[in-house]
């Protein structure tokens, strides 16, 4: 157990509660050996060339099907996952879950076992990458105060001010799935089982799923969790995302010995760009920035490039990102084109046909800005598994009118999402003079309480 008091950098102790450290340390990757657990199958074409029937398939093992798998099985409901790739994903460094995304994982029954894992992070502090300097004050409601070169005053935060029942915490996204995939039975995880191709028998109401491998399936519910570049999705007649004009750099610093920051977001406002750091746990610190990238090159894997690439886009910004740059895990370095697909009312086709459906961001994919993808995966998650067992078990309509009760409770919540989300992007990283000095001079400076600047996190749900 890691007990020290971890030394302040960037500001006191402002947002520390007693027992924010008080965390298992963790110094090796967790992006390893996610294959060896007791949820293991893998589909082979002898295993099922003879067309194998399953009540419901969820098609995707990452955040939304393995939470929709955990969700239906604490309904009573049986389902099989199929992934993919041969293990666990294992890409990508933290994603950001607010009290919306703990309130699902606690209906799942996983949320304190995650809790031990990460940091309690208290609040936010915004400020200016080029014109600020840091004042240690004195404390006053646990808040930071940073100030201008003249002296103005930029806006901090404390999640629990004005909403005490507020949670934030960076999830590691391996070891998210890792433990909601270890509370499924025995068999539901199915590896190496990508789709080829999709079909709907008219006759039984089934849908036939083919593997590339040449295996088959039949399911009266089909369940597409797919993400981004969603197969199912386009079979369905959804348009491609549509890139936001923004990219983003992404990674995991580890330190060994322990990171000297404190649990805050720190967020840096500059011209065309923002970006920030948050502690993920007494020895890992996850750091992104977003930048406008109107005309994107091909696409780079290779960490090495990676952060040299980041390096110099952030060379005159503060010691401390350069620092998380190079300190990275290199699997936990990425960047992405940031992605969106508005879901128009009319226009958009319904989240359901016949018996399939979308969740996720197989469904409504949605750029990072307010920090939600995942939350809202989540919600889908309880929402779509509470709305099939009100039908299959307790008999409260069809399968159809759940699926149009689903889409209807969660497109009133995830579309106006999606456009806030990628109107704040278009604010936070715009190029123009004007934009950035009515961002930093008024928006920032005034975002209010968290309460309201935090209302979308507000999340009610039927009990499981």
């Amino acid at each position: 157990m890691l007990t020290k008091t971890l030394p302040s950098r960037l500001s006191s102790n402002c947002f520390l509660t007693s027992s924010s450290f008080f965390l298992p340390k963790i110094t090796s990757s967790p992006h390893k050996h996610l294959n060896s657990c007791r949820y293991i199958s893998t589909s082979s074409p002898e295993q099922s060339s003879g067309g194998r029937k399953e009540e419901i398939v969820i098609v995707g093992g990452g955040i939304a099907g393995l939470a929709t798998a955990l969700a239906l099985h604490r309904v009573g409901i049986r389902s099989l996952v199929l992934e993919q790739s041969d293990s666990l994903r294992t890409e990508g460094a933290s994603i950001s879950l607010f009290k919306n995304g703990w309130r699902v994982l606690d209906m799942l029954g996983v949320g304190n076992e995650l809790r031990r894992h990460f940091l309690d992070i208290q609040g936010y502090c915004f400020f200016l990458s080029f014109f600020l300097v840091l004042e240690k004050v004195a404390h006053q409601l646990h808040r930071v105060t940073i100030k201008t070169l003249e002296g103005k005053e930029l806006q901090s935060i404390n999640f629990k001010d004005g909403d005490p029942s507020q949670e934030m915490r960076a999830v590691e996204r391996s070891i998210l799935l890792k433990t909601l995939a270890d509370h499924l039975p025995p068999n539901t995880l199915q590896f190496s089982s990508k789709l080829a191709k999709i079909e709907q028998d008219d006759g039984t109401g089934e849908t036939k799923l083919h593997l590339t491998n040449g295996s088959q399936l039949s399911s009266k519910i089909v369940i597409g969790c797919d993400g981004i570049w969603s197969p199912i999705a386009r079979w369905m007649g959804f348009s491609e995302t549509k890139y936001s004009g923004h990219s983003c750099y992404r990674g995991l610093a580890l330190y060994p010995n322990g990171h000297p920051y404190q649990p805050i977001t720190v967020q840096y406002y500059a011209k065309g760009m923002r970006g920030g750091f948050m502690p993920v746990s007494p020895t890992k610190v996850f750091w992104f920035f977003n930048y406008n990238n109107p005309s994107p090159g091909p696409k780079v894997t290779d960490p090495t490039v990676l952060k040299r690439q980041a390096l110099d886009l952030l060379k005159n910004w503060p010691s401390e990102m350069l620092e998380l740059v190079e300190l990275s895990l290199d699997d936990t370095v990425s960047e992405a084109m940031l992605q969106d697909r508005w879901l128009w009312p009319v226009i958009t086709p319904p989240v359901y046909k016949g018996g399939v459906v979308l969740a996720g961001d197989a469904w409504h994919p949605m750029t990072p800005n307010l920090g939600q993808g995942g939350c809202c995966a989540l919600e889908d998650a309880v929402v779509l598994a509470k709305k099939l067992s009100n039908a299959i078990k307790s008999k409260q309509g069809s399968i159809e009118d759940a699926l149009r009760s689903y889409e209807n409770e969660r497109w009133a919540r995830v579309f106006p999402m999606t456009v806030k989300a990628n109107l704040a992007g278009k604010i936070q990283h715009s190029k123009s003079l004007v934009v950035c000095y009515i961002r930093d001079s008024y928006m920032v400076p005034k975002q209010g309480k968290p309460g309201k600047l935090l209302e979308h996190t507000n999340f009610t749900c039927e009990p499981l």
